[in-house]
């Protein structure tokens, strides 16, 4: 029982330092200040993170704050290399670019010039992902203003379907224990599976309550989905696979659409679960954006 609390509680603080470096990607992240909060030395606070995560914080922070560089570049065409390198942490633009070169190959500007097209048709060569699109009315698109969810989830690192489907399972049972009947499954998306390697991509599997009262007691982290403003779009399709869309809405229809987007994830409402129900999906797509 001590071994499954103390990992139970390793869990919690890794999931919760994750929490804070995506909410705080485009700070200075003081690594003394979140082991503080969690009563704990840095030291530990390190070993702790690498043993669940197999890579350290700061590696972790780097690839995320490039991951949302690389994304952002293509998005918002309205902004400058330098802005966006400030959106994701980086105060120096000098030391963006050479980050950004050792990761991606090529500068920022290459990047954002087509330099990314041979890059994503690499990753998507050997991809799990269909070469197909959901359905879905371009014409239906929605703007709307989204109010915070609270959610239980768990998070997986790979975009890898089976092991997606593992993690709804686990979370259907939970719901199954718990006895809840009426709440949304939530599929959220950190990355851009088009420009990010799919072992390094994240993937959260979210529940949202619409009652709470049964309630009392369960060792499944919660966070907060930061409501705010999004494009919603309707997709459909009975084989499934939401990375086509995902790429599509940020390198084709965001870049036309007169907004830009945030370093916040983009994320599904799903009215079926397609890694639950045969692969039928039928769910809301929502965009972070906000006007240029």
């Amino acid at each position: 029982m001590q071994k499954k609390n103390t990992r139970d509680i390793h869990i919690d603080i890794t999931n919760k330092t994750m929490s804070y470096i995506y909410q705080n990607i485009d700070t200075t992240i003081n690594i003394d200040d979140l082991a503080l909060s969690f009563n704990i030395s840095k030291i530990h606070l390190h070993k702790i993170f690498k043993k669940q995560m197999k890579i350290n914080i700061y590696e972790s922070i780097k690839s995320i704050r490039l991951q949302k560089a690389s994304n952002l570049l293509l998005t918002n065409k309205y902004s400058t290399i330098t802005q966006i390198a400030n959106i994701c942490g980086y105060s120096s633009h000098s030391s963006f670019i050479k980050a950004f070169k050792n990761r991606f190959e090529q500068t920022p500007k290459e990047w954002r010039n087509g330099g990314h097209e041979v890059y994503s048709n690499r990753i998507l060569k050997n991809s799990l992902l269909l070469n197909s699109m959901p359905t879905f009315d371009e014409t239906k698109v929605r703007i709307v203003k989204t109010e915070d969810k609270k959610i239980y989830y768990i998070r997986q690192k790979g975009y890898i379907r089976e092991e997606g489907k593992k993690k709804w399972q686990q979370l259907q049972a939970w719901a199954l224990t718990y006895d809840l009947k009426q709440y949304q499954q939530i599929g959220i998306y950190h990355d851009n599976p088009a420009i990010t390697q799919h072992n390094k991509c994240f993937y959260i599997a979210a529940i949202s309550l619409d009652n709470e009262d049964k309630l009392l007691n369960t060792s499944l982290p919660s966070n907060i989905l930061k409501g705010g403003l999004y494009a919603a779009f309707d997709i459909y399709s009975k084989e499934a696979e939401v990375g086509w869309f995902i790429k599509w809405v940020y390198h084709n229809w965001l870049p036309n659409s007169g907004f830009e987007t945030t370093t916040d994830p983009s994320y599904v409402i799903m009215h079926k679960n397609h890694f639950l129900e045969n692969n039928e999906l039928d769910a809301t797509f929502y965009l972070p954006i906000c006007n240029t």
